[in-house]
């Protein structure tokens, strides 16, 4: 019962696994901006009441392990995350300041897909999936 939590009526363990794009899938995700979204995702993901349990930026796209209560809907955080989130980077790294609704920073849709028992497998897929990624990218260089 360790990893359940709790609301008024109601105990849970929901946990889901997502993953979205830049849009283009631009190999946008460097350096200062790849550092600083981490904190940005967990801040957003708090504001709906959930918690990122494990997540990864790569260089073209983004890994969550993210525990959603069940009064929201995965559709309606994730686009919170990737809306506001958007916003964010358009105000702090790309100088727009007002007005400006991060329409143009992430793709349209998500991959998303429920935790139950496998979720080690899943942390361990995320946590290793940069390592994969490099890895694949030295052999085409070669192809």
């Amino acid at each position: 019962m360790d990893d359940y939590q709790s609301l008024n009526h109601t105990v849970w363990d929901c946990k889901y696994h997502v993953v979205w794009i830049p849009k283009y899938r631009k190999k946008v995700l460097y350096e200062q901006l790849r550092k600083h979204l981490g904190q940005v995702f967990r801040e957003l993901a708090k504001q709906k009441e959930s918690s990122i349990v494990e997540g990864h930026l790569m260089v073209d796209h983004v890994h969550m392990l993210i525990s959603i209560p069940p009064k929201y809907g995965v559709a309606q955080v994730v686009g919170y995350i990737k809306g506001k989130s958007a916003i964010h980077i358009a105000r702090t790294f790309l100088g727009r300041k007002k007005n400006f609704t991060g329409q143009s920073f992430w793709a349209r849709g998500y991959f998303v897909s429920t935790v139950g028992r496998d979720e080690q497998t899943v942390r361990q897929y995320i946590k290793k999936q940069e390592t994969e990624d490099r890895r694949l990218d030295q052999l085409n260089m070669f192809a």
